[in-house]
């Protein structure tokens, strides 16, 4: 596993973009026209501003797998993040979605615990390189590294064939919640 940089972005979005593209969550803030897959690459671009200002991103060694880490306890505003805000509003969600998106990720956030977290926010492999074991070894790394940190990881799946794997890997869910379709919380905690 290595540290992405700026240098990787595109690589990440792409990586980003066709592992999540049938995904339910992603779709549910992405308003689904002809651009549908365009305002999914402004998301994952989005992800990756956010993750790269205050959190980290991981690439697989062989670059078929990725994962944003979010550390909500270190956001900070900047003019670059909340250029970021302004691009995923015009370009990705619409204006149209804004309060349903608002809504979603301050019901999702208040089951957060109010300690530091890690927030795996993205873990994708390709489609076409997935159950080769690629994304196991990457959260696994990860889940070194938060255990290292003394932080648990929270995360959200509505990917329910997934849900096996997470509980393989330690995760328990610890709370669902019905966007019309179930989105389900997860967390993994080392103490």
């Amino acid at each position: 596993m290595k540290r992405a940089t700026r240098a990787d972005r595109s690589l990440v979005i792409n990586l980003l973009s066709a592992a999540f593209d049938e995904n339910k969550s992603v779709n549910y803030i992405i308003p689904q026209d002809n651009f549908r897959q365009k305002r999914i690459r402004v998301l994952m671009d989005y992800s990756f501003e956010t993750c790269f200002l205050s959190g980290d991103i991981y690439l697989s060694d062989d670059e078929k797998a990725c994962a944003l880490i979010s550390f909500p306890d270190r956001k900070k505003n900047s003019f670059r993040s909340i250029l970021a805000d302004v691009k995923l509003i015009f370009k990705g969600t619409g204006f149209g979605n804004i309060s349903k998106v608002l809504r979603r990720e301050k019901a999702i956030s208040s089951h957060y615990p109010n300690s530091p977290i890690c927030y795996l926010w993205f873990i994708g492999v390709l489609p076409e390189h997935q159950n080769q074991g690629i994304g196991r070894r990457l959260l696994n790394e990860i889940m070194e590294d938060a255990e290292n940190l003394g932080r648990p990881i929270y995360l959200e799946t509505s990917t329910e064939k997934n849900l096996p794997w997470y509980h393989k890997a330690g995760f328990t869910i610890y709370h669902q919640m019905d966007f019309g379709y179930t989105l389900n919380l997860l967390k993994r905690e080392f103490f």
